[in-house]
């Protein structure tokens, strides 16, 4: 056995507290704080906490001040416990198999049955969640601290079937109806973009048509391919068709690439659609596009969308169908960031297939972009 440190917060403070390792790395007693943690193959729940006893030390912490008493899950500092310990979640938070009792969830889809070109996104949850221990807990630019505003946790993965598409899609379904039962926001790490069709069915069930920003070099509103309607090409078609998204607050950024067709985006142009294509954000700042985003989407609900490959692959090339001329990292900041104030009720971040980038460079920047999706939602308070 071992004893180790561990910064735990409540309220204003945080506090240092000793934390008995057991054979098999998980704690066998802690400090007594409102919180329950999935350490290695054991739980421990903290209690409220007036007091830690002897081996524990009051530090303040000046990005803490002005929030309430309520305690809520804080990622792991590395400068307590080292960044490849413990069970990998997403930025190492508690797992929790519910969504009940949680303002937000990361939760994975690993599917990537709907893919046309290279596959492997089943992996991106996996990867995104290995690279995500960097991601600390504030974000210094914007200055949100999320995880002192929402109770957060990771939920895990759909069980999807990876040999029938349609009885995924069901899964997936059920799935986010639990969550959006919950009132819990879902921020999802994709897996191919087949997945935010049955994503869409489950929010506009509890929230009516929804306004998408929708980041992507493709605008995936094909309507079949080879006889199938359901493929990570046409998930925005069959919310059209299904009445899922109100179409007069849908834009699409990043679109770009060769097309079958001299008229591609036709069917966008019918809808109403506002299509901004990457040629036009060369070069740009896109913070005054997203100020006209957020006068287009208003006071009503709104989903996030955004394909890794709407970035240029020569940032992001761990994804199936890469397009040359696409947007640039600072870009996809600013339109994640751009976002704030909107009323968000669901995110994805989809089609990382690591196995095209063993830097791994690729889930690192989907893990900080969904960070960054994390730090706009409602109610996220910043110091």
């Amino acid at each position: 056995m071992a004893t180790v440190s561990r910064i735990c917060q409540a309220g204003t403070h945080v506090r240092r507290c000793a934390v008995t390792l057991g054979p098999l790395g998980g704690p066998l007693s802690t400090c007594r704080q409102k919180l329950t943690l999935r350490w290695a193959s054991h739980s421990a729940v903290w209690g409220s906490l007036p007091a830690c006893g002897s081996k524990c030390t009051n530090l303040q912490s000046p990005p803490l001040r002005n929030f309430s008493d309520t305690t809520f899950n804080l990622p792991p500092s590395a400068e307590e416990v080292a960044r490849p310990a413990g069970i990998c979640t997403m930025m190492r938070l508690p797992y929790q198999e519910s969504p009940e009792g949680l303002d937000a969830a990361f939760i994975g889809v690993p599917l990537d049955t709907g893919t046309s070109n290279r596959p492997g996104a089943r992996f991106g949850p996996r990867h995104i969640r290995g690279e995500s221990s960097m991601v600390r807990r504030y974000n210094v630019t914007t200055r949100a601290a999320p995880f002192n505003s929402l109770m957060v946790a990771d939920i895990g993965d759909v069980n999807v079937n990876l040999y029938n598409l349609p009885d995924s899609c069901q899964r997936i379904r059920k799935a986010y109806q639990r969550i959006m039962a919950a009132r819990c926001i879902p921020l999802t790490m994709g897996g191919d973009h087949t997945i935010t069709y049955p994503i869409l069915q489950a929010v506009a069930e509890k929230h009516g048509p929804v306004g998408l920003i929708h980041v992507d070099a493709h605008d995936d509103t094909g309507d079949s391919a080879l006889g199938e309607k359901i493929y990570h090409g046409t998930p925005f078609r069959r919310c059209v068709d299904e009445g899922l998204l109100d179409c007069k607050r849908v834009v699409q950024i990043g679109l770009r690439g060769s097309s079958y067709s001299a008229e591609p985006y036709e069917f966008c142009r019918d809808q109403g659609f506002r299509l901004v294509f990457a040629e036009d954000c060369w070069y740009k700042s896109l913070v005054p596009l997203m100020a006209e985003v957020r006068l287009q989407m208003g006071i009503k609900p709104v989903y996030i969308s955004f394909d890794i490959d709407g970035i240029d692959p020569s940032f992001a090339p761990g994804t199936g169908t890469p397009e040359i001329g696409g947007l640039t990292t600072h870009q996809a900041l600013e339109i994640i960031r751009g976002c704030k104030g909107l009323d968000i009720v669901g995110c994805d971040l989809v089609e990382v297939a690591p196995v095209y980038d063993q830097s791994g460079n690729t889930a690192l920047t989907a893990a900080n972009l969904l960070f960054e999706m994390l730090c706009v939602l409602p109610r996220v308070k910043t110091y």
